[in-house]
């Protein structure tokens, strides 16, 4: 059985690789270091198909060292240790590159067992993972490396390689292949960023295409049909997922609806009702608030109907919600007034509440001044009185300071005139 397309076309020098200019382009510093020669450890950080191993393979064909490949959902110390068994063999004269995928696999203790090896100079270790780095690799490996963060690959970028996924098909078939237009776009834009994808979407298509005077059609129709299912990189565990639900909670707060919608869309598309949901109610309270505080009841009202209704119809509440939470006037008073307020209680300003306040209607002997006094606002003129109601060690502070929209402005100037016509 023949190796997947995008094993067979896997580039064998820095400028055929897809995308990452950011690391390749002339003069970068990745690229600088390859071309010295002298690579030290490193760690690849970003999304699957992007180019990771590709880089991996041309690094230690250009040393000349002896490459070996581990995976972290796989490998065992054992493994590792017979790798580190060649060194110094006829088979690793140059030395070792060991290429491990999926690092953050690797649990505490094999990690420790790496870096034996890696910091007596024994291998040189390019590692790779699609998650976070600093929170998933051993402290002592991520000192000894050098992080560099791959990109998702952008379709204007990978519409290259599927023209030359073809060209290789064509030669590999003996048949001319004519592809749409319409349909390099398709399958460069449906993969998600993800190269491999996007070639083995153009084999598939290749296998499924229909023979016309000699040569092999493949339409937008055909294009779009076998890519709709592809569905977009997510992990509920991963990155991807907090990226996508920051983005979106960051899109309603910046009254972009059109941006909130697309991720809202990404997260439906993945089936994360949950997340959708409750962003969507963080950011009604946290972010429209006080300038608008009916939204909230109507935001809850729409989540329970998306609850309710479920998949697929739930988009139809929720996009309605995001839409008006997107064009709702802004304002973070709120959670900024107890942001503030909690820092104090953790500072550990906890004073004594005033004894008008008290729930109790008796004092101690120890007591100078007896009885509670406390006065009933609504015995007085507009429902107010000025009474002390913070600790003494927090009197005067001011942890609320109204917004500037309407709403809150409103009532600010209300209560400024009722305590200004109280105290006169």
């Amino acid at each position: 059985m023949s190796a997947p397309l995008a094993e067979r076309i896997r580039p064998q020098t820095l400028d055929e690789i897809v995308g990452q200019r950011h690391l390749l382009a002339e003069g970068r510093p990745l690229r600088r270091i390859i071309e010295s020669g002298e690579i030290p450890n490193l760690v690849f950080y970003g999304p699957s198909g992007v180019g990771k191993t590709t880089l991996a393979s041309i690094i230690a064909k250009r040393t000349k060292k002896q490459l070996y490949k581990l995976n972290g959902t796989s490998a065992t110390t054992a493994d590792i240790r017979a790798v580190v068994g060649k060194v110094g063999t006829l088979e690793a004269v140059n030395g070792i590159l060991l290429y491990l995928d999926e690092i953050q696999y690797f649990n505490k203790k094999q990690q420790q067992t790496l870096l034996e090896f890696i910091e007596n100079g024994d291998i040189t270790l390019i590692a790779s993972t699609t998650e976070n780095p600093y929170f998933y690799i051993y402290n002592a490996i991520l000192s000894r490396s050098t992080v560099f963060e791959f990109k998702t690959v952008e379709p204007d970028e990978i519409i290259p390689a599927v023209k030359r996924a073809f060209r290789i098909l064509s030669k590999e078939r003996g048949l001319p292949i004519e592809v749409d237009d319409n349909a390099l776009r398709r399958i460069a834009t449906a993969c998600g960023g993800d190269v491999r994808k996007a070639i083995n979407a153009a084999e598939l298509c290749t296998l499924a295409a229909e023979e016309k005077d000699n040569a092999l059609h493949i339409p937008e129709a055909l294009a779009r049909e076998l890519t709709q299912s592809s569905a977009p990189r997510y992990d509920r565990e991963g990155d991807e997922h907090y990226d996508i639900v920051s983005a979106y909670q960051k899109s309603m707060r910046g009254s972009d609806p059109d941006a909130a919608l697309y991720y809202l869309a990404r997260l439906l598309a993945a089936g994360d009702l949950p997340s959708a949901c409750r962003r969507l109610m963080v950011c009604a309270c946290e972010d429209v608030g006080l300038a608008y505080p009916q939204i909230i009841p109507i935001v809850k009202a729409a989540v329970d109907a998306a609850q309710m209704v479920g998949l697929p119809e739930a988009r139809i509440p929720l996009a309605d919600a995001v839409i008006l939470v997107s064009q709702a006037p802004k304002s973070n008073t709120g959670e900024a007034s107890i942001n503030a307020a909690m820092a104090d209680v953790q500072a550990g300003k906890i004073g004594a509440i005033p004894r008008q306040l008290q729930n109790k209607h008796y004092d101690g002997d120890d007591a100078a001044r007896k009885g509670q006094f406390y006065q009933y606002p609504h015995a007085f003129p507009h429902h107010w009185v000025q009474q002390q109601y913070l600790p003494d060690i927090l009197k005067g502070t001011v942890y609320y300071t109204p917004g500037d929209n309407k709403n809150e402005q409103s009532f600010a100037a209300y209560w400024q005139h009722i305590k200004h016509h109280n105290e006169s």
